[in-house]
This record gives structure tokens, sequence and C-alpha cells, in this order.
């Protein structure tokens, strides 16, 4: 994968397949620590310790469809090349945690891609997950979730068309501004 919201959205799969009835996401970036983090946590099913610690291993997958599952390995591929590493924390019944680190200026560190984008398929393709996403920036951060969209628009509002296609840009705007003092960031 050659962006950081692919993964985001191959991970958050993950979540979906595990039953998961809410999926935060937090991506949080410092250049003063020359750090890039991502943070995927669920409320699915979990996965018990031998499970969690073979979910790494390309040859192992709880999914009957296939006998691969190379989404956490490339993520920690990703991660490890850029002088990073991925933890996974998981618990029968408790959901799981997956966190990827990057060294932002690493040449080797995917881009940030369109994570506006895959943040609104997400949200529109799941509308009875509360998708909580949540972007930091040097110690200031901006988030929206599902529940907050239905709360102010109401429960049909995740579904139309119109109001999910001014996500992606209510999302790069509130991102923009938590970045503004960033102008070597990457652009979504």
């Amino acid at each position: 994968m050659k962006e950081i919201a692919l993964h985001i959205l191959d991970i958050a799969q993950n979540s979906i397949r595990a039953e998961a009835d809410e999926i935060r996401i937090t991506l949080s970036e410092s250049l003063a620590s020359d750090t890039l983090s991502l943070v995927i946590a669920d409320n699915g099913k979990g996965m018990d310790e031998e499970s969690c610690r073979r979910a790494t291993d390309p040859y192992f997958t709880s999914r009957t469809t296939r006998k691969v599952g190379l989404g956490l390995p490339l993520l920690q591929m990703n991660s490890g090349m850029s002088g990073g590493n991925l933890t996974i924390e998981s618990e029968p019944g408790h959901g799981t945690t997956v966190t990827a680190t990057f060294r932002y200026s690493h040449v080797d560190r995917p881009p940030l891609g369109d994570v506006s984008g895959t943040i609104a398929l997400l949200i529109i393709s799941n509308p009875r997950i509360n998708i909580i996403y949540i972007h930091g920036c040097e110690g200031r951060e901006w988030s929206l979730s599902t529940s907050e969209i239905k709360e102010i628009l109401g429960d049909d509002a995740v579904t139309d068309l119109s109001i999910v296609s001014s996500l992606r840009e209510i999302i790069n705007e509130n991102v923009a501004e938590v970045r503004k003092f960033q102008p070597s960031y990457d652009k979504y």
C-alpha cells in the first residue's frame, strides 16, 4: 500500500468484519518529534493472544475467502521501513487497537493520501457504525464522528450523498486549520 489512507481503509475493514459498532481513527503529526502515528481502535470481537501474535504473519488470516492476509503485514513493513513500528493490542470481547508509528521525515514514509475521502467513504458505507476521526498536529486537534453528524443533521444525513460529498471539504478545511502553521506537511 502506497498511502496511509489505504492502510486506514484496510484496517477499518478488519474492524467492520469484527462486528465493531465504533471505530476510532486517530492520526497525529509532529514535526517537532519527527513522528506520524496512526491509531485505529474498535470495540469489535477482539482476538485471543495467539491470533494477536500471529496477526502480522501474511499467511495467517481469519478470513475464509482467501489464505493470506496482507493488511497488517504491509502496515508493519511500511512503518518499520520508515523508522517506526506496529503494535496490536486486543482482547476477546473488548476490541482491538492497532498503532503504527512512522518517522515523519523518513524518505520511505508513505504519504497521507486521500484521508478525507477515505473517512467520508467509511461513514457513508457504514451508517450504523460510529466512525470517529481525530486529527492532531503539534498539540492542536480536530475531530468528527458519525454520531455528531446524525445529532446535528439527522439520522439519514450519513447516507445523503449531498451531505457526504461535503464531508471531504469539511475534513480538509478543518485539518488544514489544525496544520496551518506547518507548511511542510503532506497535502491531502
